[in-house]
C-alpha cells in the first residue's frame, strides 16, 4: 500500500518556491539591464593612434543562401562528399516572412561509439544560392560561405548519491520496492562521496539555428565584448560573416536525453530562422545574469530551468502583473520591515502585547534558519535569514529584561518580565492563551513528526528533527498570532497594536494569495496561503469592534487626550525622559 502524500514537505517548498519566483524575476532582470548598459559603455576603446576601421557585412538583407547540416563525431569535418542530414535552398537572410523559417524532425540511430560517451557534432554551412560549401569543389568562390559547429552531446555531472534514508529502517515505502535502491547506509554513500565525479551523456533533442539581424558598421578595434565571441570578422575584406547563434535560451535540463547503451534511436528537431539583433542580446544578457546569480550563490542548478517555465507556459499578460506584483511585495516588505523596527525600537509599554509570541517566533526563525544550514542553501538566502534571527532575538530585549547570570560555573542568560507586562492583565491573559495554544502545538508537531520518521526518508535523526519542526513552522505559524488575538479579546482593545506595520503585511498577505493561482505549487499550501487571511481579517474586526480609548496610553506611551499639550517645550523634554522602557 502507497503511503500518503508528503503534504508538510510539499508545503514547505511551495512556501521557499513562492517567495523565491517574485525575487529571482526582478533580481536577473536588474543584472541583465546592468549589463547590457555596462556593455555599452565600457567596451574597449579605439586608441587615437589607430586608424578607424569599419566592418560591415559581407551579405545584404535579403539575400538567398543555401543550407548544408551534416552530423559527425569529429569537431573537424572536412567530409563533404558525404549526404547531409538537412539541406534547404533559398532562404532569405535577415527577412521574416514563411519562407525565412524551416523545420525538419527526424530520428537519428547513434552508434556504439557515441552510446559509450562519444561525441557529435552539428556541422552547419551556409552558402550564397548557387554555390557550394566545399572549398575543394571546382564552382567554389571566397567569401560566398560560412559555417560553425555545434555539439549536439552535453556532459552533465550524475547528481549527488542520496544521503536520505528510512531511519525505521522498515518503513511501508521500503516494501514497496520503489525507493529500495535509494536507501543505503552511512558507509556506502561515504564511499561514493570519495569517488570522482562522474559525467553523463545528454542528448539535445532540439536544435534552433539563427542568422542575426545585424548590418551594425563596427569600429575593427572596438567591437563591443558581447558580441566579439560571435562575430566571424574576414581581415582581409574588412567584412564579417553572418552570425549563426546557435540557441538554447529554451532547452530546458529536463528535456535533455541520457545516452547508454540501451538507446537504439533520439529524436532530433531541427529548426533555421532569423533572430533580431536586439533578442539575440537579450538572450545572452539573460544567461550571463543567470551565471552571475550562480556564482555569487543566489540561485541554485535548476531556478533558472523553473523561471523559463514560468514564461514558457505561463500568460504573457499574467507574467507581467506578476512582476509588478513583485515589485510591490518588495516595497511593502520593506516598509513592513522598516515600521516594525521602529515600533519596537520607540516602545515603552508592554501592556497589551504579547510577550511570548516574541519568544516563539525568535525559536520559528531560528529553526528556519537552521533547517536552511543544514540543507546547502545558497549563503544569500543563509544570510537573509540570519539577519532574521538577530532582529527577532533583538525584539526579545525590548519586551522583556535581557540579564547575564555569571553565578554559575557556565554564564547562562536570564529572560525577567518588564514591569509594564507582568502588572496587569495582559501576562495573565497571555499565559492562558499560550498555555491551550501549546497543547495544540505540541499535538500536532508529535503528530507530523511520526508520519515523516513513518513515510519519509532523512539523512539523520538531527535533520528529521529540523524538518518536521520546519514544516510545522510553514503549516502552523499563523497560530502564533492568535495569543494575541486573545488579549485583545480580553482588554477589549487594539490601540496597542503596530498597525502600519500590519497593514503592510496584510497588504503583502493579498499578494501571496495572487501568487498561488500564478506559480505552480502543491494544492495543500494553495489553501493554505489563505489562512493568514483569516487571521489578519479578524484583526480588523477586532479594530472595529473596539472603538479607540483615547485616554489609554498607545504604543508609543502617549494618550490621546495629551495631544494638545506635546507641542509645548516642557512637554516635549518630558517625552525624552520618558523613552526609556519599563
Amino acid at each position: 500500500m502507497a503511503p500518503p502524500a508528503a503534504g508538510g514537505a510539499e508545503v514547505a517548498a511551495g512556501g521557499r518556491q513562492q517567495q523565491g519566483v517574485g525575487k529571482m524575476l526582478t533580481g536577473i532582470i536588474r543584472v541583465a539591464v546592468f549589463w547590457y548598459f555596462a556593455s555599452k559603455f565600457f567596451s574597449p576603446k579605439r586608441s587615437p593612434t589607430e586608424p578607424s576601421q569599419q566592418i560591415s557585412n559581407l551579405f545584404q538583407r535579403g539575400e538567398p543562401l543555401d543550407m548544408w547540416l551534416y552530423l559527425s563525431e569529429k569537431e573537424n569535418f572536412i567530409d563533404f562528399g558525404g549526404s547531409p542530414v538537412w539541406h534547404e535552398t533559398n532562404i532569405p537572410y535577415a527577412v521574416w516572412n514563411p519562407k525565412s523559417t524551416r523545420t525538419l524532425s527526424l530520428k537519428y540511430h547513434p552508434s556504439e561509439a557515441l552510446k559509450r560517451n562519444g561525441s557529435l557534432y552539428a556541422h552547419v554551412f551556409f552558402a550564397r544560392s548557387g554555390y557550394p560549401p566545399d572549398p575543394n569543389y571546382p564552382e567554389y568562390e571566397p567569401y560566398t560561405a560560412f559555417g560553425r559547429t555545434y555539439s549536439v552531446v552535453t556532459y552533465l555531472p550524475r547528481s549527488k548519491a542520496d544521503k536520505k534514508k528510512s531511519l525505521l529502517g522498515d518503513s511501508e515505502d521500503s516494501t514497496d520496492g520503489e525507493n529500495v535502491s535509494e536507501v543505503v547506509g552511512d558507509a556506502q554513500v561515504d564511499n561514493k562521496e570519495d569517488r570522482p565525479v562522474e559525467w553523463i551523456a545528454y542528448w539535445k533533442p532540439n536544435m534552433t539555428i539563427n542568422l542575426v539581424d545585424d548590418f551594425t558598421r563596427y569600429s575593427a578595434n572596438a567591437v563591443p565584448p558581447n558580441i566579439a565571441p560571435y562575430l566571424n570578422i574576414e581581415p582581409s575584406q574588412r567584412s564579417y560573416y553572418p552570425t549563426v547563434f546557435f540557441n538554447e535560451f529554451w532547452l530546458l535540463r529536463d528535456k535533455l536525453i541520457p545516452i547508454n547503451e540501451t538507446v537504439e534511436e533520439l529524436p532530433l528537431h531541427l529548426e533555421v530562422g532569423p533572430i533580431s539583433m536586439t533578442k539575440w542580446q537579450l538572450f545572452l544578457q539573460m544567461d550571463q545574469s543567470f551565471q552571475i546569480h550562480r556564482t555569487y550563490g543566489s540561485m541554485l542548478e535548476g531556478e533558472a530551468d523553473e523561471l523559463k517555465r514560468v514564461f514558457l507556459e505561463g500568460n504573457p499578460y499574467l507574467l507581467a502583473v506578476t512582476m509588478v506584483v513583485s515589485v510591490l511585495h518588495s516595497v511593502f516588505d520593506f516598509l513592513a520591515f522598516k515600521n516594525d523596527i521602529q515600533f519596537w525600537n520607540k516602545n515603552k509599554s508592554m501592556e497589551g502585547l504579547s510577550a511570548k509570541s516574541v519568544i516563539v517566533n525568535f525559536i520559528c526563525q531560528l529553526i528556519v534558519f537552521l533547517y536552511l544550514l543544514d540543507n546547502e542553501t545558497s549563503w544569500m538566502i543563509l544570510a537573509s535569514s540570519g539577519i532574521g534571527c538577530c532582529i527577532e532575538f533583538w525584539k526579545i530585549g525590548k519586551a522583556m529584561h535581557i540579564e547575564l547570570d555569571s553565578s554559575g560555573k557556565i554564564p547562562m542568560l536570564r529572560f525577567r518580565d518588564r514591569e509594564s507586562y507582568a502588572k496587569n492583565k495582559t501576562k495573565e491573559y497571555d499565559d492562558l492563551a499560550m498555555k491551550y495554544l501549546s497543547y495544540i502545538l505540541f499535538l500536532l508537531v508529535a503528530c507530523f513528526s511520526v508520519y515523516s520518521l513513518k513515510y519519509e526518508r532523512h539523512r539523520s535523526w538531527y535533520s528529521w528533527i529540523l524538518s518536521s519542526l520546519t514544516s510545522c513552522v510553514y503549516m502552523f505559524g499563523f497560530i502564533m498570532m492568535c495569543p494575541q488575538l486573545f488579549i485583545n479579546y480580553k482588554l477589549k482593545s487594539v490601540a496597542h497594536l503596530p498597525w502600519r506595520q500590519m497593514t503592510y503585511k496584510f497588504l503583502n498577505t493579498i499578494i501571496d494569495d495572487l501568487f498561488a493561482f500564478v506559480i505552480k505549487m502543491p494544492t495543500l499550501h494553495r489553501l493554505s496561503v489563505f489562512r493568514d487571511d483569516i487571521i489578519f481579517l479578524i484583526y480588523v474586526y477586532q479594530r472595529w469592534v473596539y472603538p479607540v480609548d483615547k485616554k489609554r496610553v498607545n504604543e508609543f506611551g502617549f494618550a490621546g487626550e495629551d495631544d494638545h499639550a506635546s507641542s509645548s517645550p516642557d512637554a516635549i523634554e518630558q517625552k525624552e525622559d520618558e523613552k526609556k522602557t519599563n
